[in-house]
């Protein structure tokens, strides 16, 4: 494939991603805002202490075989369907043991209305099992837009049954039923949209060659996701149901944030750079040129988010959120390196080194376990503040391994994402003063978007900034 068809097609990629992604979080916010008013804190609690079994089990009947079937060259029919069938067949033989093993789960918590609840929300991973060999279709071949449209269409049935059932008192069934109705809708759309049919022949023969690398992705997805839900395990167990909650909301918004960056980016990263991993120098200049866009628009979009929380989660969800936003706040100082770890992520795997993508997530995890089960007595600020130190230095990790495959300096980092960092900072800084003396929280409000966008903005046109001019030229090229 040639430069310009590669940019191309991934400029494309983005543009579908940022625009699905974008659309999502509107979604997301405009039924979160009547979830949150019609709900109260402990039931986003009760839900949130199962999330981590539905991510784990969901994650165990993909076994990495998205990824897995991304690299692998002259794929065929056979593969798909293998995976298509371990899937399916793996995802019903989890359900019927979490399903007994829902009243320990429940006892774990000390809410013994977790065991009904887990049996009903544990049965979307297996419906979700139906369409991961669509998904990987659509993910191998760039099909970003459908999977777009499937989410979109997902975030609309679903939504609208989740706030019509909250209204009418279903308290945490609602958002149990929600996400059941999302993922069922999204695997409909699947099907819809990838041209791939399984057929009714069950060999798991074609998974020996693919089960090296996706086993190491198993791993590594099952302690992203410990990573990322540790909080709701440690303060489901140590804490009340009402702190998980606030938690949770807190963390919704700003996963709201970080995956319309890295949603964006992930969508083609991982297929782009695997295209190119035989060039190192072309797969240098791909990912410093996608390392730049990140950092573009991941440092504005989450400081200025951490900026807005107080005035966002009153306005939004009324002020019985508060607590919430204070953990927002911390929470988007991390969310802005989320996109920028998953892109040297992406890069790792495209290599083929799913190894280390595996042992670097799982000393991650390990030592965040670790951390925090020793701290979880201080408090939950202790624990934030310290999740977001470690987060951010294993930033230096990342790079490293960068390093050894494309020869990524550490100076290539620093010029990459520093700038943005800095501006984007400063921007905050200066808004912040600018709108110091509004007393009025919509005026505050509307007023320090508007002010830190339009400073953002001059910033980037006046230092002749070129992924800022190369962004507002494809824009262009769009109409």
């Amino acid at each position: 494939m040639t430069e310009q068809s590669l940019k191309d097609k991934t400029a494309k990629g983005l543009f579908w991603g940022g625009l699905s992604n974008g659309i999502q979080q509107l979604l997301n916010l405009f039924f979160g805002i009547f979830l949150a008013r019609l709900l109260t804190p402990a039931d986003y609690g009760m839900v949130g202490m199962l999330t981590i079994f539905s991510l784990i089990a969901t994650t165990l009947q993909e076994s990495g075989f998205t990824a897995a079937l991304a690299n692998k060259k002259g794929i065929k029919h056979e593969d798909y369907n293998a995976v298509f069938w371990f899937s399916i067949s793996t995802s019903l033989c989890i359900y019927t043991l979490l399903f007994f093993c829902a009243p320990l789960i429940a006892r774990f918590f000390n809410q013994p209305e977790l065991t009904s609840l887990a049996r009903y929300s544990f049965i979307s991973f297996v419906i979700s099992s139906t369409g991961v060999a669509q998904n990987a279709y659509m993910f191998r071949n760039l099909m970003v837009k459908q999977k777009a449209q499937s989410v979109i269409i997902g975030l609309l049935v679903s939504g609208t049954i989740g706030v019509t059932l909250a209204y009418h008192g279903y308290s945490y069934w609602g958002i149990a039923t929600q996400s059941l109705t999302y993922v069922t809708t999204v695997m409909i759309c699947y099907w819809f949209f990838s041209p791939w049919r399984p057929t009714f022949h069950f060999n798991l023969k074609p998974l020996r060659g693919m089960i090296s690398f996706s086993s190491k992705m198993l791993a590594t997805n099952i302690f992203n996701h410990l990573n990322n839900n540790i909080f709701s395990i440690i303060l489901g167990k140590f804490y009340s149901e009402k702190e998980v909650g606030f938690f949770n909301q807190a963390n919704k918004w700003n996963y709201m944030g970080h995956s319309l960056v890295s949603g964006m980016i992930n969508g083609v990263a991982h297929p782009v750079l695997a295209q190119v991993a035989d060039d190192k120098e072309r797969q240098l200049r791909v990912f410093r040129k996608m390392m730049r866009f990140t950092a573009f628009v991941s440092f504005p979009a989450m400081f200025g988010l951490s900026f807005i929380a107080p005035e966002l989660i009153t306005i939004a969800i009324t002020d019985k959120w508060m607590e919430s936003a204070q953990i927002l706040q911390l929470l988007c100082i991390s969310g802005a390196f989320i996109p920028i770890t998953s892109l040297c992520s992406n890069l790792i795997i495209s290599k083929g080194k799913s190894n280390i993508y595996m042992w670097n997530t799982i000393a991650l995890g390990l030592l965040q376990l670790l951390v925090m089960c020793t701290i979880y007595p201080h408090g939950i600020q202790t624990m934030i503040i310290t999740y977001i130190s470690i987060n951010i230095a294993w930033l230096l990790v990342w790079h490293y391994f960068a390093w050894c495959e494309i020869r990524y300096r550490f100076i290539h980092l620093m010029m990459d994402i520093i700038p943005f960092l800095l501006i984007a900072g400063g921007v905050m800084v200066v808004t912040y003063f600018l709108t110091l003396k509004i007393s009025n929280i919509h005026l505050l409000f509307i007023s320090k978007i508007i002010i830190a966008t339009l400073l953002y903005i001059l910033i980037m046109w006046m230092s002749g900034a070129k992924t800022f001019k190369e962004s507002i030229q494809y824009l262009n090229n769009k109409h």
